[in-house]
């Protein structure tokens, strides 16, 4: 038997687990859709060497696979649903031609439990293809699409604002969500209004009703990692966050501007999801980065500069800071909470602003 045959015969069980490890909607996260793809293409690879019919027909489709692959590798996201849907048309094609053509006679069990395994991992890929199909039609026909039911209730109850206190939101996704700001920030009226998951555009969407509408006299936005992971174009990142500072500004609310913060492979070894420069260029982070301070400064605005303090020699976020690579531990919220109490004091010095009555 080839030696590549032998050498795939030893993870025959990672579909299972692939199975077992996705979202309860189908879809798959970055690193289970990369383990996922990969495993089809050694499949494809080693079971069309042992049959030379199929090797000769099946040739095309196997690369046209693997070049699928590769163009993952380099795309922004790993849910590109149109490199996704030429994979599983190559990969589908090359299941079928192998169930057409006569097996030899030393056509081995082991060789049938490959073909066993690749039918269901791609089974697995095309569940993942037409969950996110699903889940994108859902954001933008949802009648929810911003998840504004998140804080209805809480702002709807949020007492007048304490003159002697300034009233600051903190916008965000999960960063800012997992953030126990009553924790960090004693006795201060700070509201968390993170959202798991959420994009800038989302966070653009929620302006009014868990910031404006709650009479802040600053909002600390931090956002653009998730844009980043998803594709989200740079220009529309810029677009999005100029757009929410403006706003705010137009409400008499000071906007502070947080960079975006750096992420690290560190960890992926305990678990592969936690690759996560392979969606979140490093390098676009920096960038980005200079981007919004140099908006900051030209609108007056606050920027708040996690990313100096929280990154290493390597571009990476200190491995120390987090347990997944992307979000911030107990060390890294001590980091941030005097960064962001610094920012928050330094515009609020400089700015007066007469209180505003409440929207209804």
């Amino acid at each position: 038997m080839p030696r590549l045959c032998l050498l795939l015969l030893a993870p025959v069980y990672l579909a299972a687990p692939l199975l077992a490890q996705s979202r309860n909607d189908g879809r798959l996260n970055a690193g289970e859709a990369a383990q996922l793809t990969t495993r089809i293409a050694d499949l494809l690879e080693a079971t069309r060497i042992v049959m030379p019919e199929l090797s000769r027909a099946g040739a095309p489709l196997q690369e046209n696979f693997r070049q699928g692959v590769k163009t993952l590798e380099t795309t922004a996201s790993r849910n590109h649903t149109g490199v996704l849907y030429r994979m599983l048309a190559n990969a589908k094609a090359y299941l079928q031609l192998s169930d057409t053509l006569t097996k030899p006679a030393d056509f081995s069990e082991d060789i049938r439990k490959q073909l066993g395994e690749l039918r269901v991992a791609i089974q697995r890929l095309d569940a993942h293809f037409l969950a996110t199909l699903d889940y994108r039609e859902q954001q933008v026909l949802g009648s929810d699409r911003d998840n504004l039911r998140r804080y209805a209730d809480e702002n709807r109850t949020v007492g007048p604002v304490d003159v002697n206190e300034p009233r600051v939101v903190f916008l965000g996704d999960s960063i800012t969500d997992g953030w126990r700001l009553d924790q960090y920030f004693s006795r201060k009226a700070y509201l968390n209004r993170g959202i798991s998951g959420q994009i800038t555009g989302q966070m653009l969407g929620r302006m009014k009703p868990d910031v404006i509408d709650l009479n802040a006299k600053a909002v600390v936005v931090l956002g653009g990692t998730n844009d980043l992971a998803r594709g989200v174009p740079d220009l529309t990142i810029r677009q999005n966050l100029e757009a929410i500072g403006m706003l705010a500004q137009s409400a008499g609310i000071v906007p502070v501007m947080a960079s975006i913060l750096p992420v690290n492979d560190y960890h992926q070894q305990a678990d592969p999801r936690f690759l996560r420069t392979l969606l979140r260029n490093p390098s676009r982070i920096a960038e980005l980065n200079r981007w919004l301070e140099a908006l900051c400064r030209s609108n007056g605005w606050g920027y708040l500069d996690y990313y100096t303090s929280m990154v290493d020699a390597d571009s990476r976020l200190r491995k120390e800071l987090s347990e997944d690579g992307l979000h911030p531990n107990s060390e890294g919220y001590k980091i941030m909470m005097p960064l962001a109490q610094q920012a928050i004091d330094s515009v609020l010095r400089t700015t007066v602003r007469r209180p505003r009555r409440r929207a209804r």
